[in-house]
């Protein structure tokens, strides 16, 4: 089967940032199918683009022996500004939508990924020019999370989003939902056909986020000895609400030994770093973004691991996808966003929901774990054992290409 992946922020070798979808490659490729990824030039977490993508349009890699890359315009506007990211994706709309019409040949089955949602208008046209069955995916609910943050506010904007949004969904052959509450909101409040409605999840990467040694490299390196690591891995956007975290720390002053570790960059990290250069935060140390293979050493470098969410209806919906790596990593979970990843912690015992509007609740649960290492250790076990035996990335994947079997024949 000849699969073509539509994704602005498909990973290159080592780059920082979510694997989903390099994973998947991986088992497809070993199950026999030929791939072909269109996707943009700029790096999501770091907003930068490499030299060799420098004043080119296109940019074929090859990426692994049945898989092929093209990468594609994007504005380097992305993490300077609101205008800037929409342009950035707008661009790659734009781009993308050329070189798969120009570049690419007819394959059995397309998968568009989503956000960004304008991405939508390059997979319709796609599609129905070329007379491939699409997967629209459904990664995180636009437009509703860019109006619930704040981050998309124009009334033109916001009318032309649910347009697209309405679209895609109609002309895509199934719709891909990364959460049960996606699914009941595309039925229930959007009026899509449950049976149009496929549902592979987040997963783990069980091959790379392993359970290690805590005494590392990383620990060595940013003297961290002795210490009790508070870790956030990803994204510092507007979303993810860092500010949490950084007034949690504050509110930690008096707690010797402890550390929050944030690793990662976005659009929002100079402002955290004023907030905590002005008001002296010393137990807070910011790391920049780190290679993939680096990344796992972050994580068994902690005592625990935490993901925050902006506190709005629409982030009750979402799986974040580092859950699972903490998870890969036996390592016990801070999870400061209620709804489904709520439930999630909680039901696989891998640890505790702290309101990200409430720093005391932080620290409460900072000095249970640093009281109980015991405790800390059996919900890192907990978590590693539900992982394992629900979420592996291998046996997404091979439930994935069963549904795309059934769309090419």
């Amino acid at each position: 089967m000849r699969i073509l992946i539509l994704h602005q922020y498909f990973l290159g070798d080592n780059d920082p940032g979510g694997s989903r979808f390099n994973q998947f490659v991986k088992h497809w490729n070993n199950m026999g199918h030929d791939i072909t990824v269109v996707a943009g030039n700029v790096n999501y977490t770091t907003g930068q683009k490499e030299d060799k993508y420098r004043g080119k349009f296109v940019v074929k890699e090859q990426y692994s022996e049945r898989t092929e890359i093209y990468r594609t315009y994007v504005s380097e506007s992305y993490n300077k500004s609101f205008l800037g990211r929409l342009w950035a994706y707008f661009s790659f709309t734009f781009s993308s939508l050329l070189v798969c019409l120009f570049h690419i040949k007819r394959h059995d089955v397309m998968i568009v990924t989503s956000p960004p949602l304008f991405v939508g208008i390059t997979g319709i046209i796609v599609s129905w020019l070329k007379r491939m069955p699409m997967v629209f995916e459904v990664r995180d609910l636009w437009p509703e999370s860019a109006i619930d943050t704040g981050v998309l506010k124009n009334s033109l904007l916001i009318k032309a989003a649910y347009l697209v949004e309405k679209l895609s969904y109609r002309f895509a052959s199934k719709i891909n939902v990364l959460t049960p509450a996606f699914r009941h909101k595309l039925v229930e409040e959007k009026g899509i056909s449950n049976n149009k409605i496929i549902f592979v999840p987040n997963g783990a990467d069980l091959d790379i986020f392993q359970p290690g040694p805590k005494e590392n490299w990383v620990r060595e390196k940013y003297g961290l000895q002795n210490k009790f690591v508070v870790t956030y891995l990803g994204a510092h956007g507007v979303a993810n609400h860092l500010m949490s975290i950084v007034k949690a720390a504050e509110a930690c002053r008096d707690i010797p030994d402890l550390v929050f570790m944030l690793v990662g960059d976005g659009m929002e990290k100079k402002s955290l770093q004023a907030y905590v250069d002005t008001n002296s935060i010393e137990n807070i140390l910011f790391v920049p973004p780190q290679p993939k293979s680096a990344v796992p050493d972050f994580c068994r470098a902690s005592d625990v691991c935490t993901a925050v969410l902006k506190k709005v209806d629409t982030f009750k919906t979402v799986y974040p996808n580092k859950v699972f790596d903490y998870m890969s990593c036996a390592k016990p979970i801070f999870i400061g966003i209620d709804g489904v990843a709520r439930a999630l912690v909680e039901e696989s015992g891998s640890g505790y929901y702290v309101d990200p509007e409430d720093p005391e609740d932080f620290k409460d649960k900072i000095r249970l774990l640093m009281s109980n290492r015991e405790l800390a250790e059996n919900l890192g076990i907990s978590g590693y054992r539900y992982v394992t035996e629900n979420f592996s990335r291998e046996s997404l994947a091979e439930r994935y290409q069963t549904e795309l079997r059934n769309m090419a024949i």
